[in-house]
C-alpha cells in the first residue's frame, strides 16, 4: 500500500449533490460495465446516480461521508437507520485511480461507529450477489453472507450481508 496524503471523512449534506452524484456514478461505472447494467435494465444502480437521487436522500434521512485526500474528495459512503436495531450501509464509492488503498475500509469503519454511536445492533448492506470478489472483500471485514433474493425489476440476485455491532471488541479487520 502506498502513501497517502492526510485522510478527512467529514459528512456530507445537500450541497454537497452534486459532488456526491459524481462520485457514485463513476465509481460503479465499471461495475455496470462488467454486468450489463443499463438505464433501461436497471434505472436505479448507483452508476445512473443523479442529483434528484441524493436530493431524496436527504430528504428521508440518509446521511453522507465523504472521504478526502488532502482536499481531494475521492469516495463516499451513505448510511441510513430504517429502525433503532439497524443501519443500512450504502453506497460505498471510491474512485477506480484510488482503489486499493484501504479506503473503503476506512469508510466502513466510519459507518461502524456511526451505526454503534446510534445504538444500531446490526449493519446491513446489500450486493450484486454475482459479484464475489466484492463479497469476499466484504466478509474479511466481518460481514455475514445471508440470504439471497430475487426481485422483478433487477437483471442481478441481491447478496444481503450483515456485520453485528453488539461486540466493542469487534472491528473491520
Amino acid at each position: 500500500m502506498k502513501s497517502l496524503p492526510p485522510i478527512a471523512i467529514r459528512s456530507s449534506e445537500l450541497p454537497d449533490a452534486a459532488l456526491l452524484a459524481r462520485l457514485i456514478a463513476l465509481s460503479h461505472r465499471d461495475v455496470a460495465q462488467r454486468f450489463g447494467l443499463t438505464a433501461e435494465n436497471c434505472p436505479k444502480h448507483p452508476s445512473m446516480c443523479t442529483e434528484d437521487w441524493l436530493r431524496n436522500d436527504f430528504s428521508r434521512g440518509e446521511r453522507y461521508f465523504v472521504l478526502e485526500l488532502g482536499r481531494e474528495p475521492v469516495a463516499c459512503v451513505a448510511t441510513e437507520n430504517p429502525n433503532a436495531e439497524v443501519a443500512y450501509l450504502n453506497r460505498l464509492s471510491v474512485l477506480p485511480a484510488y482503489r486499493q488503498q484501504g479506503i473503503g475500509e476506512r469508510l466502513v469503519r466510519h459507518v461502524v461507529e456511526d451505526a454503534r454511536a446510534r445504538s444500531a445492533k446490526t449493519l446491513s448492506i446489500g450486493i450484486i450477489a454475482e459479484y464475489v470478489e466484492l463479497e469476499r472483500w466484504y466478509a474479511k471485514l466481518g460481514f455475514v453472507p445471508g440470504e439471497t433474493r430475487r426481485f422483478p425489476h433487477l437483471p442481478f440476485t441481491v447478496r444481503y450481508m450483515a456485520y453485528a455491532l453488539d461486540s466493542v471488541e469487534r472491528e473491520p479487520s
